[in-house]
C-alpha cells in the first residue's frame, strides 16, 4: 500500500506539471519508468513520450511488477492472509481498491480529460487507507509490523527518487537550480509547501537534499523514517525473543548513524552518489535481516 501511494503521487505529479511545458520544459516519462518499471532502455525510449502507453504501464499493465493494478492486488492477497491481525474497515478499504483498479471502465478513462480525475480518487483512497488503519488498528504487533513495513518500503522510495533527481544535475550541487525545477521531487513527496514555508535562501539543491534526508520533521524524509523505524523494531523485539536479535538492531544502528550522525555539510558533489548508494545498500540489508529473522523457515 505505501508502494502504491508513491507510485500514485509521483505518477499524478509528474503527468499534472508535463502539462506546462513552458515552465518545467520539454518533461518525459523516463525517469518515473525508470523507477516504477523493469523495462529496459529500449522498450522506455518507446514509451518516454507516450504518455497513454506510459500511464497503461505504471496504472493498469498486468506484466510490469510495479503497476498499480499488480501493488493492489498483492496487497489484497496479503491483506486476505492476515485478516486475523486487520481490522475489518482496514480489509474493507483494501477491496474497495482492488475492486476500483479492476473496473471495466478503467482502462477508458486513461484519457486526457479523466487522468486527472481518476488518479485523484486512488489518491483519496490511499489516504483514505491511512486514516482506516491509524484509528482501526490496535496498536500489538499486527499493528508494529505493518508500520515497519511501510517505513522500510518509503525509505527505500524516498532514496530511489531522490538519487533519480540528483542525477539528472550529475549530482551537482553547485549548478545553479530554482525552485521550480525541484518542484516535482517535492510534490511527489508532499513536501513543496514545508519547503516554502522552513528553507530560505536559493541554495536549493543542498536545501532539498536537506529536506528530503535530514529534516525529522518531514514524514517522507530518511531521517523521520529511521526513528519510526526504531521505535516499532523495538516494540517488536520487546514481544519476540530471538537469537538473530542482536545482529539485527546492530544491522539498523549502523543504518540509523549513518543518516543521523552525518553532516549535512559533509555531503558534496564528489561523495553525494556513493552516499545515497550506502544507504540504499544497507536499508536493503536491514529488510532482508528482518525478514530472515521473523519470518524465515531456513
Amino acid at each position: 500500500m505505501e508502494r502504491a501511494d508513491g507510485l500514485l503521487r509521483a505518477t499524478s505529479t509528474h503527468y499534472i506539471l508535463s502539462l506546462d511545458n513552458m515552465v518545467m520544459g520539454d518533461m518525459t516519462w523516463r525517469p518515473v519508468l525508470e523507477i516504477f518499471t523493469t523495462k529496459g532502455n529500449e522498450a522506455i525510449q518507446q514509451l518516454e513520450r507516450n504518455t497513454a502507453g506510459a500511464l497503461h504501464t505504471l496504472l493498469t499493465d498486468v506484466d510490469n511488477p510495479n503497476s498499480l493494478k499488480v501493488i493492489i492486488t498483492r496487497a489484497r492477497e496479503n491483506a486476505r492472509g492476515a485478516q486475523d491481525h486487520i481490522t475489518k474497515e482496514v480489509w474493507e478499504e483494501i477491496n474497495a481498491l482492488y475492486h476500483l483498479i479492476n473496473h471495466s471502465t478503467i482502462s477508458e478513462r486513461q484519457v486526457e480529460q479523466d487522468v486527472i480525475q481518476m488518479m485523484q480518487l486512488f489518491t483519496q483512497h490511499s489516504l483514505l487507507y491511512t486514516g482506516v488503519a491509524d484509528v482501526t488498528m490496535p496498536r500489538g504487533l499486527g499493528w508494529s509490523f505493518m508500520n515497519l513495513g511501510k517505513l522500510i518500503e518509503r525509505c527505500f522510495e524516498i532514496i530511489v527518487v531522490v538519487d533519480k533527481h540528483y542525477q539528472r544535475i550529475n549530482y551537482n550541487l553547485h549548478e545553479e537550480k530554482v525552485i521550480i525545477q525541484w518542484k516535482e521531487l517535492l510534490f511527489s513527496l508532499s513536501g513543496y509547501e514545508l519547503h516554502l514555508k522552513t528553507y530560505r535562501g536559493p541554495d536549493y539543491n543542498h536545501n532539498v537534499l536537506h529536506q528530503v534526508l535530514f529534516n525529522d520533521d518531514f514524514p517522507h524524509s530518511v531521517l523521520y523514517s529511521l526513528a519510526r523505524i526504531e521505535k516499532y523494531l523495538k516494540d517488536i523485539i520487546a514481544e519476540n525473543q530471538s537469537p538473530g536479535n542482536t545482529d539485527l538492531i546492530r544491522c539498523f544502528g549502523r543504518l540509523y548513524s549513518r543518516i543521523q550522525y552525518t553532516d549535512p555539510k559533509d555531503i558534496n558533489s564528489g561523495n553525494l552518489q556513493s552516499f545515497l548508494e550506502g544507504i540504499r545498500t544497507e536499508v536493503l540489508q536491514f529488510s532482508n535481516a528482518l525478514g530472515h529473522n521473523f519470518f524465515s523457515y531456513q
